[in-house]
């Protein structure tokens, strides 16, 4: 299917955000579901750590804070000026950033013979442009993603039998190994922030209120359940002449208490960083009631959250910043973990590489897999389907020998008459597993009757809101419309259910991992004994 911008747009034009505090999962304009059913199904879901991004930017905002962003490539010589004789110790975590050379490739007569051989006869003015251009691209006139495309244009050969000759005939490119620059990624916000702030002072007004929510980099030793090598830090400055650690606490509870934190507690930070005023580097603490009792190093309810201090004015001086200025800045993966109630922040970021050891699915998500296989496609398959169902309910209980009209009509141009019956005798018309509802419970999937014997099950599962007659008739309904296209009767039963599949109920792969993953089970057993014929009448 292609999409129509022009009439997505138009169809999307509901108002989702009223929807979306109203709850609502599904798109209110029918118009793109209808027409776009796989990108319309339902409202997407944010990754925790963007969500929490997004909440700290409007939190900043409503605060006064003005948006900017920082530079990430940093020169190391910025590191010294900004640290001191700390720079060192600051720089062993920093990543430097390396690139290839450009190699300085001659062309022997051995090389003309090989790269004839793959080219063909290009001759001495095809040689010619090949040298031409590796000149070119070690003077960097050429691009290396270029290279290869120049060379096939200049020779009009295929691109594929140029990098085949460059592959075979210049191991130089394969050789290459990585030269550092002096350029780093940055391992602190604040290290973008004195470049942004000695430029901004030569034509901005103080005071100065800013923020930053970005990626910062740090080249730890490995990573592990409470550190990332590349994560986000929600970072600001104020920049005023009059500027205090009072700023930097009135900051972090305004921020923090948004969150839901309160019972602010700011202690002196030991690590006592070169770039801030001694003693003004400050430690926030908050207190945070949803912690209390969790099964975090939290659960006292008190969390390390944020840290603040005044820059240095040796070190502001470095940039030509006559002002004081505070900044604070927090781990936004840390506050993500708290919002969200994870314990490792390598799951929490990165999920899809946690599965296997840390996978666990809710109830509500696996019920929400399972599915009923076959289903009509015409209207009038489903009122046979829904017919199916009302007289199973309604004479399940009959003692057989019986049979019950549960349709008559027209299908397919044919007039069908669709019972349900038993022959057998002492029995009844529907056996006792057919009313089984599907639900998940503590993980497992089982198949139980609405009875007072599982009321803790259904209390605490989640109901897939299918029965197994649901699924038996659904199943009947499809190949009664099968049949009726075909002119010829027809007739499904149900017996004993061993496994899903057998009563038309799928459960998603992914769910059938996670379950055998765990040793739960899934147990659909029972006996159904219910039988469906549909005859055609003239």
């Amino acid at each position: 299917m292609k999409f129509n911008p022009d009439e997505i747009k138009e169809a999307t034009k509901g108002d989702f955000d009223a929807a979306w505090n109203e709850g609502k999962k599904y798109v209110p304009n029918p118009g793109i579901n209808e027409k776009y059913p796989r990108i319309s199904l339902k409202y997407g879901k944010p990754h925790p750590v963007f969500d929490t991004i997004q909440k700290l930017r409007e939190a900043y905002m409503r605060m006064g804070f003005e948006e900017f962003m920082n530079p990430i490539i940093v020169e190391d010589r910025d590191i010294h000026k900004q640290f001191g004789y700390e720079a060192l110790a600051v720089l062993d975590r920093c990543f430097y950033i390396g690139g290839l050379p450009r190699p300085n490739v001659g062309i022997s007569d051995e090389r003309i013979i090989q790269i004839k051989n793959i080219l063909g006869d290009i001759g001495d003015e095809g040689v010619e442009k090949i040298r031409l251009i590796l000149h070119s691209y070690k003077k960097g006139e050429i691009e290396g993603d270029d290279l290869v495309p120049e060379m096939a244009s200049g020779l009009k050969v295929a691109d594929s039998k140029v990098a085949i000759m460059i592959d075979h005939v210049f191991p130089e490119f394969k050789s290459l190994v990585p030269v550092s620059s002096q350029n780093t990624l940055r391992s602190h916000m604040t290290s973008g922030w004195f470049i942004s702030l000695g430029e901004m002072c030569e034509y901005r007004k103080v005071p100065l209120r800013l923020f930053s929510v970005d990626r910062v980099f740090r080249r730890e030793q490995a990573e592990d359940a409470t550190r990332l090598m590349a994560y986000y830090s929600a970072s600001c400055v104020i920049m005023d002449e009059n500027v205090s650690v009072e700023d930097g606490k009135a900051v972090a509870a305004g921020l923090l208490s948004q969150f839901g934190f309160s019972n602010f507690t700011f202690r002196p930070d030991e690590k006592r960083s070169k770039y801030y005023v001694p003693d003004t580097q400050t430690e926030v603490f908050a207190y945070h009631p949803k912690l209390v009792g969790s099964k975090t190093k939290y659960k006292d309810g008190w969390v390390e959250v944020a840290t603040f201090g005044i820059y240095s004015p040796s070190a502001l001086s470095q940039y030509n910043i006559p002002y004081p200025v505070m900044n604070l800045g927090m781990g936004v993966e840390r506050l993500a973990m708290i919002l969200h109630d994870s314990t490792d922040v390598r799951a929490l970021t990165y999920p899809q590489f946690q599965y296997k050891t840390n996978w666990v699915m809710s109830d509500s998500e696996i019920a929400s897999m399972i599915f009923v296989e076959d289903v009509p496609v015409t209207e009038t398959g489903k009122e046979i389907q829904a017919a199916i169902v009302r007289t199973c309910e309604q004479y399940g209980n009959t003692v057989s020998p019986c049979e019950f009209t549960a349709w008559e009509g027209e299908l397919s141009g044919k007039n069908i008459l669709v019972k349900v019956i038993e022959p057998e005798e002492n029995t009844k018309l529907c056996g006792p597993a057919a009313m089984n509802e599907v639900i998940s419970y503590r993980n497992d999937i089982l198949g139980l009757p609405r009875t007072s014997k599982w009321d803790e099950a259904f209390k605490n599962g989640v109901s897939s809101g299918i029965r197994y007659i649901d699924a038996f008739a659904a199943r009947c309904a499809k190949e009664i419309e099968e049949a009726a296209k075909n002119g010829s009767g027809c007739e499904i039963r149900a017996r004993i259910i061993k496994v899903p599949s057998e009563i038309n109920i799928m459960i998603d792969p992914i769910v059938q991992r996670y379950i055998t993953g765990l040793q739960k089970k899934i147990d659909t057993r029972g006996p159904v004994f219910t039988t469906v014929r549909m005859e055609i009448v003239s």
